[in-house]
């Protein structure tokens, strides 16, 4: 049989997921939100990013990631965050939380400045090891994600695509989704070649993320 490209994750072996557990039980602090390229911290760590369109779930999956409930604020309403917020997991990596791009109720303008802020962040920062593109799993990949994911690729810097709200589609039409989203991906060469299924409400998928994420070098 031949295999699936981008696969699901495997299971990550227990020593990977004790190793993801501990990173992100210890120290999780707020550094600084950042407006403009030269405010960001220095880059004395490994970082990685979480980017996906407003209203993906960004903010719950890296409150479920953390085990904290408030360490990303959560809003129904798309285009809360309108900066880069850095966080640092203890001395070892930069955690990145970006703007939602897309759909933002917000003046144009400042939608239009976070959004180039975004870009620059995403082809400048030579410490950022990955980008996690959140896929809302109801909507699967849309043009403005396919955007950002050029953008990666012109930049060199591997993204892997973790699909979020998993909880929200019953399990027989995931497939369907996954289909679109491998056939996108197929034109990426930044691309991770594996896909994480998550649900920050039921607790799917996080042990495999925070795997993947202590894992990066």
């Amino acid at each position: 049989m031949t295999p699936l490209p981008f696969p699901l994750a495997p299971e990550p072996e227990p020593e990977r997921i004790e190793a993801g557990r501990k990173l992100f039980a210890g120290p999780v602090d707020f550094v600084k939100g950042v407006v403009a390229m030269d405010g960001l911290p220095p880059a004395d760590r490994p970082e990685f990013c979480f980017a996906g369109r407003s209203n993906a779930g960004k903010s719950s999956l890296i409150n479920a990631l953390t085990g904290r409930k408030a360490i990303a604020r959560t809003s129904n309403t798309p285009g809360r965050t309108q900066e880069i917020n850095y966080f640092a997991l203890g001395d070892r990596f930069y955690m990145v939380d970006l703007p939602g791009y897309g759909f933002a109720k917000a003046p144009l303008a400042k939608v239009e400045k976070w959004q180039r802020l975004l870009k620059s962040y995403l082809s400048g920062r030579a410490t950022l090891r990955r980008a996690f593109v959140l896929i809302d799993m109801r909507h699967g990949i849309k043009p403005v994600d396919t955007e950002i994911m050029e953008l990666l690729d012109r930049a060199a810097v591997t993204f892997e695509v973790v699909l979020t709200k998993a909880d929200k589609v019953a399990a027989g039409a995931r497939g369907e989704v996954l289909d679109q989203v491998r056939a996108r991906l197929a034109t990426h060469p930044a691309a991770f070649p594996e896909l994480i299924v998550t649900s920050s409400q039921k607790g799917e998928g996080i042990a495999t993320l925070r795997a993947a994420i202590a894992g990066l070098r």
